[in-house]
């Protein structure tokens, strides 16, 4: 050792170098224990030694006062025996006379587990939410928190926060070596305390100040800290729920899924948020009178700016601060679950903002996106592109999904923007990307990872959901992995959404030169497992609301929507219908306001909700409209190119049984209207769209019809019904 160190030679072990200790005091050193805490004494006993900014004395509580190396804040010691083995207390005494007792931190071994480590590098460590962050421990009768990072590009990591002034000196995390991980224990720190992580880049010298990307909550917005977690003492009571989930077949079960934005729905009376249970209170019976089987959280992942509705996520292990606690957002999933409701969310794993408090450049480095800007930056919103191929990086999102799987109850998860994770040239112009290894457009780190991401939710969670948002022709996206598919549950059914939305925003005349918008879905209808969507895409940014996209007068308007809604539950897929739309809500949505929910005072607005109501009642109990949703046993067109009257006639199945169903798109009533039926006897109307209780003119079929035995429409037998203007009608074998 160098002479000038000999003051601290004999305090200190062998292996410290004078190096070490300038890169300690100079706050650079990876492994701050090598020189901090308790230490072998060449001569015997042993040394403890500890870094203090700003104290004037520091002491071993029942041991010695410790020497202060030079004019430094770095104190050491010698100690005999007694302080051998297990934790220690320090005292530190200021400048202005108080004292203040700690637990030394650099007393405690290595916490995180090599099984943690191997898993989380090797991109399996979809329950790595349980070991990094700021983790609850106990260690030798001690309370405390384990803080763990990844952070390979960083020289030094600190935790900094209420609870040591936000001094980076205070509280150095050790490195993991080649994990690129950074841990440390510390005692008796109070929940709720705010803390972030800094870090000092080993190539740029760039000093950064992060929240935790794991933390489980975060200050309300526009503050940008992590929170120390308050560990859940929410005590589920959906035993029956889950334990029946994990049989449940969803692809053959009627399934209809009410999307909302919880920010937005309903709020209290001075206009401000309500709290989850507030929430749950209200939202839970009113999805439960509708008959929704599911109700769709819109990103409810901490998220700080509110106009991106919570679709720019910076934490994805934090449930939003906008509405209180964890806890309370476990009670609203509960309280669905003991009504019989599941809960769906939306989930955002193909890109993050820039904010830069958060993920983007978290160590200095390009860690969480990709290093080149063709690829790691998403033209469409100006956010930052996941690095798929990094395996922390995929077990980072694996462990979010299955975060919110476990240990909130949820009963699966939309992904957000799956087809901007598939190609490489989403949103880009000819030269702005680089083609993959084939040569193709592919992006062939996300295909791997979301087929990773759907077999470990179904094998972990059996009965839950993966329902992806892609937009394009993407072969097998529903389908299994082990036979080539991406592996998700269900998709949305883009091209029928907006197939149907232009084709009704038409005025009626011109309705016969567009038909095809509404037949060719059957085209592709089974090619997949899809879910119909009406979703908050489509009321926003002008495209108006789903009752003001309608042509024609009030009355048209209303019939056209409840036409619309009729034609969606009645046509094969999954349905999910996005806020408002029950109350057919004339102007768009607005994240800023409550839904206008003073239209239920108004017929029309109320006999929209009815409509609604009476469709799922009609859909849960008909298994013809819901048992093989899926398959194309369960549907046959009666009549698609009527393009000249402007309807539609088909049939729903299950197995002998039928239902046939008749849609008029024109405000002319069709009289007489012979369709085909599959078997003799007399027909009955069990639905009208038309009826005077959704706030129609009630012109139908109140009586049953007898089949003729008159071959019509590739049937033996038909009968002869009305169809009202802009109406739907279903027929059903009277017994």
């Amino acid at each position: 050792m160098s002479p000038a160190n000999d003051e601290l030679q004999d305090a200190l072990p062998t292996s410290v170098e004078t190096d070490e200790i300038r890169r300690l005091l100079e706050w650079r050193h990876h492994d701050p224990f090598r020189v901090l805490g308790r230490h072998p004494h060449p001569a015997g006993g042993w040394t403890i030694s500890a870094l203090v900014p700003g104290a004037q004395r520091v002491a071993v509580i029942g041991g010695p006062a410790l020497r202060r190396y030079r004019d430094s804040d770095l104190f050491h010691g010698e100690v005999g025996e007694p302080f051998g083995s297990g934790p220690y207390q320090l005292e530190a005494r200021w400048p202005g006379g108080g004292t203040h007792t700690w637990v030394d931190p650099y007393t405690f071994a290595p916490l995180l587990t090599d099984a943690e480590i191997t898993h989380f590098a090797s991109g399996e460590g979809w329950q790595a939410w349980r070991s990094l962050g700021a983790q609850p421990r106990e260690v030798a009768g001690i309370a405390g928190l384990l803080f763990a990072v990844w952070a390979p590009e960083a020289e030094r990591v600190s935790v900094v926060g209420d609870f040591n002034d936000w001094d980076g000196r205070r509280h150095m995390l050790r490195s993991r070596g080649w994990s690129g991980l950074w841990e440390i224990f510390v005692p008796d720190l109070e929940p709720g305390a705010r803390y972030k992580f800094e870090m000092r880049n080993r190539h740029t010298g760039e000093l950064l100040l992060r929240a935790d990307p794991w933390a489980h909550q975060y200050e309300l917005r526009p503050d940008t800290a992590s929170v120390l977690p308050l560990p859940s003492r929410y005590q589920w009571q959906d035993d029956g729920w889950m334990a029946a989930r994990q049989s449940r077949d969803w692809l053959h079960e009627p399934m209809s899924i009410y999307e909302l934005h919880p920010g937005s729905w309903r709020r209290r009376g001075d206009g401000s948020l309500m709290d989850w249970s507030e929430l749950a209170e209200a939202l839970v019976p009113w999805v439960k009178e509708l008959g929704f089987t599911h109700i769709e959280l819109m990103p409810v992942t901490e998220y700080p700016l509110d106009e991106s509705w919570g679709y720019q996520v910076t934490g994805y292990f934090a449930s939003t601060r906008r509405h209180g606690d964890p806890d309370g957002l476990r009670y609203l999933v509960d309280l669905a679950h003991r009504h019989g409701i599941g809960v769906l969310l939306d989930w955002v794993p193909g890109h993050f903002p820039r904010d830069e408090h958060a993920l983007a450049r978290f160590d200095g480095s390009a860690l969480f996106e990709y290093p080149d800007p063709a690829r790691g930056h998403h033209p469409d919103w100006g956010t930052l592109v996941f690095n798929y191929g990094r395996n922390e990086v995929r077990s980072f999102l694996l462990a979010s999904a299955c975060y919110w799987l476990e240990e909130f109850h949820i009963d699966g998860l939309r992904v957000d923007a799956v087809a901007s994770m598939l190609y490489l040239d989403y949103s880009r112009e000819a030269g702005a990307w680089q083609p993959n290894v084939h040569g193709g457009n592919e992006n062939l780190d996300a295909i791997d990872f979301l087929r990773r991401l759907n077999s470990i939710t179904h094998q972990e969670f059996p009965g839950t959901l993966m329902i992806a948002e892609e937009s394009t022709a993407w072969p097998g996206v529903s389908r299994p992995v082990d036979a080539g598919g991406l592996g998700f549950s269900m998709k949305w059914n883009m091209g029928w959404m907006h197939d149907t939305l232009a084709y009704l925003a038409h005025d009626p005349v011109h309705r016969r030169y567009h038909h095809d918008r509404l037949s060719f879905s059957a085209v592709y209808a089974f090619s997949e497992n899809f879910v119909l969507p009406l979703s908050h895409d489509e009321v926003v940014h002008g495209k108006r609301s789903l009752l003001g996209r309608m042509p024609g007068d009030e009355w048209q308007r209303f019939a056209n929507l409840r036409l619309a809604l009729s034609y969606q539950w009645l046509f094969p897929g999954k349905k999910l219908l996005f806020m408002g739309g029950e109350l057919a809500q004339p102007g768009e949505w607005d994240h800023r306001d409550q839904l206008p929910w003073q239209l239920l005072e108004y017929a029309g607005h109320a006999g929209m909700r009815q409509l609604v109501s009476d469709l799922n009642r009609l859909y849960r109990e008909r298994p013809e409209l819901h048992r093989h949703e899926f398959d194309s046993g369960g549907f046959a067109w009666l009549r698609w190119d009527d393009a000249e009257q402007s309807t539609l006639a088909f049939l729903r199945r299950d197995g002998s049984q039928a239902v046939v169903v008749l849609l008029n798109f024109t405000p002319v009533p069709r009289m007489d209207y012979r369709v085909g039926v599959p078997s003799r006897g007399p027909w009955k109307e069990c639905f009208n769209s038309d009826s005077r209780f959704y706030g129609g003119g009630d012109l139908g079929n109140p009586l049953a019809v007898e089949s003729e035995e008159l071959p019509w429409m590739g049937q033996t037998w038909s009968v002869r019904v009305t169809v009202p203007p802009l109406g739907a009608i279903v027929l059903v074998k009277s017994p």
